[in-house]
């Protein structure tokens, strides 16, 4: 449970920063090289590959090695991990408001 508590975090702390989410955004329509990746971002591409390592050790991304070329591409193992947490706490609210709702309907009924 621990690990996947980690997991999480890791997950949801790399889609906090806009720059990340703009990636996962360029890779969605398909693979792309750290050179293309980073030609939108007005910072040297050190402080660009953070975000790619991010990423990366997070589980958003792939990266592989061809020839000088490093190419990213989308993990789905992610996707699958944020959704099932989020489908998870989608339950857990709507329930609540559910309850909520009755209760405002008719208050005598507690």
């Amino acid at each position: 449970m621990e690990q996947y508590q980690e997991q999480l975090n890791g997950i949801f702390q790399a889609l906090a920063d806009p720059t990340r989410r703009a990636v996962l955004g360029r890779l969605s329509r398909g693979p792309a090289s750290i050179s293309e990746l980073a030609k939108p971002f007005d910072m040297a591409l050190p402080s660009f590959m953070k975000h790619i390592r991010s990423l990366e050790d997070s589980g958003w991304i792939l990266t592989r090695k061809e020839g000088r070329v490093r190419t990213c591409a989308i993990e789905k193992q992610a996707f699958a991990v944020a959704d099932t947490w989020l489908a998870t706490q989608r339950v857990l609210w709507e329930a609540r408001f559910d309850r909520f709702d009755a209760l405002l309907e008719d208050p005598k009924d507690d």
